[in-house]
């Protein structure tokens, strides 16, 4: 059983990761398809119940944020896996201005969420971490092992 957290802020590929390396594998967790905590809480604890692999896409940029899934799914056995999005503030606005509609973050927004962006560590309770960029010449993924304060 695995729980797995996303951190980064808006614009990095959270969501084209889970897509394209867990939609077949493991239930999305996502505030902005839920709408509301209480929605979210009623599926976080399903996940568990079942013992279903789960997928929490959301920003997660505070250790407080992330606790919450980490104190539910750690003591039901699940393995707590994190994936930290890197990305310079510059490139997130860039990918942000190719947004359109709903999915533009106003800047302010963005700038305030990568401003409080909290790094995750392994004494959060974390089984294991890794550290996600997209190559900008490929625009593919690059996933590493973990090396403790990257930002």
């Amino acid at each position: 059983m695995e729980a797995i957290l996303f951190i980064g802020i808006q614009t990095v590929g959270k969501s084209t990761y889970y897509k394209a390396r867990f939609f077949a594998t493991h239930m999305r967790i996502n505030l902005d398809v839920l709408k509301t905590r209480k929605r979210e809480q009623l599926l976080l604890q399903a996940c568990i119940a079942a013992k279903q692999p789960f997928v929490v896409d959301n920003t997660n940029t505070l250790k407080g944020d992330r606790a919450r899934y980490i104190e539910a799914a750690k003591p039901a056995g699940f393995r707590i896996v994190g994936y930290y999005f890197q990305s310079s503030l510059k490139d997130a606005l860039q990918r942000n201005n190719q947004r359109d509609g709903k999915a533009n973050i106003p800047e302010k927004g963005l700038l305030a969420m990568y401003q409080r962006l909290e790094v995750p560590g392994y004494t959060e309770g974390f089984d294991k971490l890794y550290d996600v960029a997209i190559d900008p010449a490929t625009c593919q993924f690059l996933v590493r092992e973990w090396e403790d304060e990257v930002r």
